[in-house]
């Protein structure tokens, strides 16, 4: 199913809302929202489903004994994953970015960690460059802002990381 800006600007309303809720719930303890990157009006479909259950299953496993609460939202807009742990943000958003970087798929995980005060922590705070595009070694932003790549190349791209993926596991 095809999604409009609109029903996207709208979910991303809806998950800053929920991610204030989490935080006035669990004031000392530390938010991670997981997201799926997955360009286009498709946000969800087998390729993004397959993203957000390896997703979720690493953030379960890395974070096993940390864990307070968690919460998944499986969208037409796009898959969501909280987590609430016992861990300081910078600690979590270290381990965050290295699953981001190492994973097989962690370059269609967005997954960020918030500070006591609500802010999303960035990954130069804790030793980690921008992230780079999925296509070239440019900054990710900089190729979203200059349309570098074109829709089909990024897609065929995320298909052939998915496969191997899937190939390569009891997926």
């Amino acid at each position: 199913m095809l999604v409009s800006l609109e029903q996207i600007l709208e979910s991303r309303d809806v998950r800053q809302q929920t991610q204030r809720q989490l935080m006035r719930e669990y004031p000392d303890k530390t938010l991670i929202c997981m997201t799926v990157v997955m360009p286009g009006s498709e946000k969800r479909n087998k390729q993004s489903l397959i993203v957000a259950n390896a997703g979720k299953q690493e953030l379960e496993k890395i974070f096993k004994d940390k864990i307070i609460y968690s919460q998944a939202n499986d969208l037409q807009t796009g898959y969501e994953f909280y987590l609430i742990v016992n861990l300081n943000y910078l600690e979590a958003k270290t381990i965050c970015c290295n699953i981001e970087e190492n994973h097989p798929l962690g370059r269609l995980f967005d997954i960020d960690v918030f500070d006591s005060s609500g802010v999303p922590v960035m990954r130069e705070e804790v030793g980690f460059a921008k992230r780079k595009c999925l296509i070239c070694e440019n900054e990710a932003r900089f190729c979203m802002r200059n349309f570098t790549h074109t829709q089909e190349e990024i897609q065929q791209h995320i298909n052939q990381l998915i496969n191997s993926y899937t190939s390569n596991s009891n997926t």
